[in-house]
């Protein structure tokens, strides 16, 4: 067990499971050391996620715990056993709360973050949420009972939480996104294209979508036509089958407008080479397409929970800062839609300059400045 020092500042941070929860609670640590080098941060995963290889990647310590998800439908029998691992992670938790002594607890959602700021709350750590969604979970809507802070991203959320206990932060985002000194045309050569040419960026989010990726695989003939390009991000599993799809549609060779990848690690090049994203309406997603002016055609993913990607866009529609297609209409619709509005330089500049507006510029100081706050209590 280590001894606390008075002075000191020690935070646990929770959460994971995609990278829309992963990057702000990086981007959160970051903004933390940034502040105070000395300070102490251990991270709390679920076993088996992402989270428990990106956070070590960008250098810190996290603990896994056997957490999962709920089954659908809720009365199967399945989650006797989700109920019981909760059980075990609230168990870990209290033995890592007291070797570890923190201050402060902070939940960026994800699986591991219920049972952590649980465990915390009832140990007299306090605790942070940060709600990265337009509508706030159930997860967050219990925890909010427990917590000091809650950080928003969105305006009204007081229908989901204690209004004295709200800040509007807005959701940090990838650093890179922001840091990229490329041109528009060199951040095009940097992936293989042409730099002059209108270029749509597609991204289903880091483990990839697969009715967007349908949307580009059906309609070839449109990509053939070779007057608009393409940086087509198919997320690990679905890369493989089509790979292999291209190869036996358009041989070897494939097409100089089309280039394909599993994952793309420096998005703020990919963001830059693009005139249109097409995306996920993950918060995490909106929030840096906001702070960088980004038009985008979003496509919300029917398997969330509480539909709150839909939300999301929504959000956005209403207020002419992004467009909008329904997940089951993507297949057909989406690439001659995105086709169009890429043509149409006018309504780019209209898209991005209402999705600017919505920007929260330092959302992770802001949150790492509520954290310190806390922690200095």
């Amino acid at each position: 067990m280590e001894k606390q020092n008075k002075d000191e500042v020690r935070v646990i941070i929770s959460g994971g499971g995609t990278g829309g929860h992963i990057f702000p609670a990086v981007s959160i640590a970051n903004a933390i050391k940034a502040k105070r080098p000395d300070a102490k941060i251990l991270f709390v995963g679920a076993l088996g996620r992402m989270e428990m290889q990106r956070v070590p990647d960008a250098g810190y310590e996290i603990k896994g715990l056997p957490v999962r998800g709920l089954v659908r439908p809720l009365w199967s029998p399945k989650n006797i056993g989700v109920a019981i691992d909760y059980l075990k992670s609230k168990l870990q938790v209290r033995k890592i709360i007291k070797d570890f002594k923190p201050m402060v607890a902070v939940g960026v959602g994800g699986y591991a973050s219920a049972a952590t700021l649980d465990a915390a709350h009832a140990m007299g750590v306090q605790c942070l949420i940060q709600e990265q969604n337009s509508y706030a979970g159930v997860t967050n809507k219990m925890l909010s009972k427990k917590a000091t802070k809650i950080c928003v991203a969105y305006e009204g959320m007081d229908r989901f939480f204690p209004a004295d206990r709200i800040i509007m932060t807005g959701n940090p985002v990838r650093q890179n996104v922001l840091s990229t000194e490329l041109t528009k045309e060199e951040a095009r050569q940097q992936f293989g294209l042409d730099p002059n040419k209108k270029t749509i960026l597609l991204v289903g989010g880091s483990l990839g979508a697969r009715t967007i990726n349908e949307s580009i695989g059906k309609h070839l003939d449109l990509v053939k036509s070779g007057e608009i390009q393409f940086i087509w991000q198919t997320g690990k599993y679905y890369n493989e089958k089509i790979n292999a799809e291209l190869k036996e549609k358009l041989g070897e060779a494939g097409l100089p407008n089309l280039k394909v990848m599993a994952f793309i690690k420096d998005m703020g090049a990919a963001y830059k080479a693009a005139d249109l994203v097409i995306s996920r309406a993950g918060a995490s997603s909106i929030s840096e397409f906001s702070l960088i002016g980004k038009p985008v055609i979003l496509v919300p993913s029917p398997n969330v929970a509480e539909d709150h990607q839909t939300k999301n866009a929504m959000a956005l529609v209403n207020k002419q800062a992004a467009l909008f297609v329904k997940d089951a209409e993507a297949a057909d619709k989406l690439l001659a839609l995105a086709i169009k509005t890429v043509e149409d330089d006018n309504k780019l500049e209209e898209l991005s300059k209402n999705i600017k507006k919505l920007g929260l510029t330092d959302s992770a100081d802001r949150i790492a400045d509520e954290v310190l706050n806390i922690a200095r209590k």
